[in-house]
């Protein structure tokens, strides 16, 4: 049995022991993430009536300096391995058998994460089946099909950090900022063969190596050990500005369309100085902002916040677009992006956008409310199994991630189109994505209860 648990009853509830700021730096990386994505969105209309959504940094090339703090996806990270350091060793106090240990964790680590996460695929891939056998398509909605998914290749990154956190762990452990030094120098090394040497696809190995190193920030947090964070952040802001200066990376902290280097997919060194420039820069200003969440009301409005935040993140896409589709189907003139008329629609855009996600929020947010449990499931322990229990969460999360991150390069639309992308060598398609993701949901849950 569980009921739902008011975020009142939370915040009135939490422990001084508790930090604060970590919540705080949680929901605002996501809450900017939103933002960033609203005021990209570049939409416009050709004369053949054919929908684009373009990206405002491309059109105003000046503005990607702003990315510099609207790309604030490491310090989401680095909030994760903080936690995901805390939560294991927690266990592992509770019931040292590894072997138990780690299927009981992913499911604790994954389970406000992939919740609404598999409410948002069921429900777009429902939408995405009953449009195509009713012949709909076309204009925004075959766009909409295409990008609503594009975000979830942060739940598969993030996937990835949860899997690996017990063996990163313990090297932090054994080696401290040795640990986060091995993993930088293997982030830079990458780049020397991919700009000087020219070796092909060893640039991939920076999807591990650059968000895994800003990930272990966090566990350097969690053990106290990021004490001047100061010169973390000048460290990273000037690495970031001699290679992006001096080197082959752009500007832009986010992809940028037609760009022959992203700093994005994959990652590039660029990229990791940044997100350490993030990471001293927020830590820098801890002490004062801790103080400020001390006051109930502002703890509260976190605590609310911090329980809407992913089904926020997934469905801020679909807003955003569905207003642009009531604009369309009003015959309401969309203004050329970076014109005057374009920033004066502006805040009716952002504001509208807002009020669509609200709603969107409100009809799904019980699959990530914290629930309480009337009953105890059973604490997690040698059991009969174990290795095969351990075996089978490594598979099942490896599923959901090599799925979501699937989907999130195919789309929704490809479900029916048979488009493929390819997916580390392997030519993954949309329905091939889903059924794994299912299916690794599925096996996590089932063994993290065993």
């Amino acid at each position: 049995m569980t009921a739902s648990v008011s975020a009142s009853a939370l915040a009135a509830a939490t422990p001084s022991s508790r930090d604060r700021y970590v919540d705080l730096l949680r929901v605002a990386s996501l809450g900017t993430v939103v933002l960033g994505h609203w005021l990209m969105a570049a939409v416009t209309t050709g004369g053949d009536g054919r929908v684009e959504v373009g990206n405002l940094l491309a059109v105003e090339p000046g503005l990607q300096i702003l990315t510099w703090a609207l790309q604030i996806m490491p310090v989401f990270f680095f909030v994760g391995g903080f936690s995901h350091a805390l939560s294991y060793r927690s266990l592992h106090r509770k019931a040292p058998e590894a072997a138990s240990v780690y299927p009981a964790f992913l499911r604790a680590r994954l389970q406000r994460l992939l919740r609404p996460t598999m409410v948002f695929i069921g429900v777009w891939g429902a939408a995405a089946v009953l449009l195509h056998l009713g012949g709909q398509g076309g204009g925004l909605l075959d766009v909409a099909l295409r990008l609503v998914a594009q975000p979830l290749w942060f739940i598969g990154i993030y996937l990835a950090m949860v899997a690996f956190t017990p063996p990163l762990l313990r090297l932090h452990e054994r080696y401290g900022w040795g640990a986060f030094g091995g993993l930088v120098a293997a982030a830079a090394a990458v780049d020397v063969l991919r700009f000087a040497l020219g070796v092909p696809y060893v640039e991939f190995l920076n999807f591990a190596f650059v968000w895994l190193a800003v990930h272990q920030l966090g566990f350097l947090r969690a053990d106290g050990m990021l004490t001047r964070p100061y010169l973390l952040a000048g460290a990273g802001l000037a690495g970031a500005a001699l290679l992006v200066a001096y080197g082959p990376y752009p500007l832009s902290m986010v992809g940028m369309p037609g760009e022959k280097v992203s700093n994005m997919a994959p990652p590039t060194f660029a990229l990791l100085c940044h997100g350490v420039w993030l990471v001293g820069a927020v830590e820098w200003m801890r002490g004062p902002v801790t103080r400020w969440l001390e006051r109930p009301k502002v703890w509260r409005a976190v605590v609310a916040a911090n329980g809407i935040s992913m089904t926020a993140f997934l469905w801020h896409l679909t807003a955003m677009l569905g207003v642009y589709g009531v604009l369309l189907a009003l015959d309401t003139a969309l203004p050329v992006p970076a014109t005057g008329a374009w920033w004066a629609q502006l805040p009716l855009r952002l504001a509208a956008a807002a009020v669509l996600t609200a709603v969107l929020v409100a009809a799904f947010r019980g699959f990530e409310r914290p629930a309480a449990h009337g009953g105890q499931e059973r604490a997690a322990g040698p059991a009969p199994r174990a290795g095969y229990a351990g075996i089978a969460a490594a598979l099942g999360v490896t599923l959901c991630l090599f799925g979501v991150l699937g989907l999130s390069m195919v789309g929704f639309g490809g479900l029916f189109e048979g488009r493929t992308a390819l997916l580390i060598a392997v030519q993954v398609t949309a329905p091939a994505a889903v059924g794994m993701t299912l299916a690794g949901w599925l096996l996590v849950e089932r063994v993290g209860r065993a």
